[in-house]
């Protein structure tokens, strides 16, 4: 068993990709910032502090927008006596008002706790919240990656759905876990903050998420036609219409690596 990106590490796809990245039309945003190239924390943590701090920023609750963060400080403190830390959290969450630099230093700390729920194991080798302290470089960064994220979304929103998953059809005894981005009227969303254009696992994480979704039983589904990636890094769309992808392909990906 294993979530849509383990499952992806495990299998080989075909040359190019079950879907070519050069398949996406590419919009380039241009607002006329340029990121430092200074940053202190890992691009993972980075990459959640940007998502969370944006559904924060565009409505959601705090402690909705930071849910998979509260579940790992769960699991850490109660599976691993990790005592603390759900207070910690608690006090951390509280000192997020917006986008300032003390919200988006708390948001960096707080989303370390999301690999105690998602790898667990993991989770005891990497960097905690208290060895989580993003400079001002870094810190500016994600701030202008978060006004990226919310003008796109006034571009291409409304949001319809944040953290997205499966239940109760999607899933199966091959792919047993995964959850996107952003759902918003036609189009599947997911944000990546990597320096570089999307590779074919982005590319197939977003066709094995339409996949199971038309699997799932949802509604909210069956309107999605297009499949989309946002980089507010690099401040550049890439979409591409689900009508491009062969029905040859989508049902090789169903039977060979959901396993329906």
């Amino acid at each position: 068993m294993s979530s849509v990106t383990g499952r992806i590490g495990e299998i080989k796809q075909p040359r190019g990709g079950y879907i070519k990245p050069s398949q996406f039309d590419v919009y380039n945003l241009d607002d006329g910032l340029t990121l430092s190239e200074n940053e202190n924390i890992h691009a993972s943590i980075m990459g959640m502090a940007v998502d969370y701090l944006t559904r924060f920023a565009m409505g959601t609750k705090v402690i909705d927008a930071f849910d998979t963060s509260c579940e790992g400080a769960v699991i850490a403190e109660q599976m691993f006596q990790e005592k603390g830390t759900l207070k910690k959290v608690e006090k951390l969450l509280s000192g997020i008002k917006g986008i300032d630099g003390k919200s988006i230093i708390n948001a960096c700390k707080v989303v370390t706790y999301d690999v105690w729920l998602r790898n667990p194991m993991g989770a005891i080798m990497a960097k905690g919240a208290d060895e989580t302290n993003p400079d001002a470089d870094t810190v500016n960064n994600i701030k202008i990656m978060i006004e990226r994220s919310i003008s796109f979304w006034n571009k291409y929103g409304p949001i319809v759905k944040d953290g997205f998953t499966f239940e109760p059809n999607g899933y199966t005894n091959t792919v047993d876990s995964g959850d996107g981005d952003y759902l918003t009227a036609d189009t599947l969303w997911e944000f990546k903050v990597t320096k570089s254009k999307p590779t074919n696992k982005h590319t197939l994480q977003l066709l094995m998420y339409w996949i199971m979704g038309q699997h799932s039983g949802q509604e909210i589904y069956k309107k999605i036609q297009k499949l989309g990636i946002f980089n507010p890094r690099i401040n550049v769309v890439y979409l591409l219409d689900i009508k491009a992808i062969s029905e040859e392909i989508i049902a090789e990906v169903e039977r060979d690596i959901i396993c329906y």
